[in-house]
């Protein structure tokens, strides 16, 4: 999470440089109960976004919605998403930004529920970025696994297991897990490898 890109965002977007939301959002993603939910994630989901923005058809506001859709972050409330989407949508509606660009933020956060219809471009791109590490070499998505369960560590084990079987089963009960061609080409078979060998484990 780069205070520079930040920076780079806003003029992009024609507000303010915005320092202090920047602060706010690095300290929020640096909270000690995150293993996962952390400044790395954001800063893989931009790296993954430099290289699909072509697929984008508001990139500035995708790169907003990535940098705001885990702000808030509790692992035992319900309403994260929701509440990270309103942080964004006030956050632009205070610097002046167009009601609709604010909505569109507002949706593409809520996308990332995992639960909904994406019918949107950049709707599929955020859910397909913030996916990506389904998809990444096993090393790396078995560090993934246990990042979650330490997120996680006051559920007892039972119900931790059978909540993350019945989250990574709806995973693969898809036709397909990404959205865009790009994603299925590169992350779809990888994924499908990690998530069945995850819940064997589990």
């Amino acid at each position: 999470m780069n205070k520079d890109r930040w920076e780079a965002l806003m003029r992009a977007l024609g507000m303010a440089p915005s320092v202090e939301c920047f602060e706010k959002l690095h300290k929020a993603y640096s909270e000690k109960h995150r293993f996962y939910h952390t400044t790395k994630h954001i800063d893989a989901m931009l790296n993954h976004l430099d290289r699909t923005v072509e697929l984008s058809e508001h990139p500035n506001e995708l790169e907003l919605a990535i940098w705001f859709h885990d702000a808030i972050y509790k692992p035992f409330s319900s309403t994260n998403e929701l509440d990270s989407a309103k942080w964004a949508k006030e956050f632009l509606i205070d610097n002046q930004y167009s009601r609709d660009g604010a909505e569109r933020v507002y949706n593409l956060i809520m996308a990332t529920q995992h639960n909904v219809e994406v019918n949107s471009d950049d709707k599929q791109l955020i859910v397909d970025i913030d996916l990506t590490i389904l998809g990444a070499s096993p090393t790396v998505y078995d560090q993934f696994e246990e990042n979650i369960r330490k997120e996680y560590r006051l559920v007892p084990s039972i119900i931790y297991r059978k909540k993350r079987k019945d989250l990574l089963k709806s995973f693969l009960s898809k036709p397909s897990i990404y959205n865009l061609d790009y994603f299925q080409e590169k992350y779809e078979s990888a994924a499908r490898a990690n998530l069945e060998k995850a819940i064997e484990i589990l």
